[in-house]
């Protein structure tokens, strides 16, 4: 199997994972994989379902999110995605999920998730960083303020777009999800725990 087969099949099968735990529903969101060695990246093809994707609908940008190879139009955040790519050498998956809890958590008011349990502090290390932008898409002009979360904290695991949702990083596909989950445990324990002392 080639690199670009076996991301693929990585990709297919995170995909699939944050379908089935809830934190991706419908067709949004959006995932990718660096592939070594070259400025390119696999990412989802725009309205294409997490547990729909294969082969055929994940398509290869270059970081600047143009179209390489591939029929389809790729997904609408793929310069976030490869701005992260050009900064951070050691990210080799990205995965955007529009989960409920860390979205419920962004709209708040709070500048970041805080870290309520002792596995959270272990895993993590930081609060979980909210960015607000007045467009759906993360505008090319804010990619510095995106990257410089990653000058603070180089080991962040994820941030969150203000009612927008989890954007998780990893060295692939699989970890990059895992973090987008336990991102959204964590914003779901820090929601309840609030609402549980009345401060909800």
């Amino acid at each position: 199997m080639n690199v670009v087969a076996k991301l693929k099949k990585e990709l297919i099968e995170a995909g699939r994972r944050a379908y089935q735990r809830g934190i991706q529903t419908g067709n949004g969101g959006n995932i990718s994989a660096r592939i070594p060695g070259t400025e390119l990246m696999i990412v989802k093809a725009s309205g294409v379902s997490f547990i729909d994707c294969t082969e055929e609908n994940l398509l290869i940008c270059d970081f600047a999110g143009n179209l390489v190879e591939g029929n389809l139009k790729p997904t609408r955040e793929a310069l976030l995605h490869g701005a992260l790519y050009a900064k951070l050498p050691h990210v080799g998956a990205v995965v955007h999920t529009h989960s409920v809890w860390s979205i419920l958590w962004s709209m708040s008011g709070s500048s970041a998730i805080p870290l309520v349990t002792q596995h959270a502090h272990l895993k993590i290390g930081t609060p979980i960083p909210i960015l607000s932008f007045a467009t759906p898409v993360v505008p090319k002009e804010h990619m510095p303020e995106v990257l410089s979360l990653f000058d603070q904290h180089p080991n962040l695991p994820a941030f969150v777009l203000k009612e927008h949702g989890v954007v998780a990083v990893g060295p692939n596909a699989l970890e990059a999800e895992h973090n987008a989950e336990f991102v959204e445990e964590t914003a779901q324990i820090g929601w309840l725990h609030q609402l549980a002392a009345g401060r909800r």
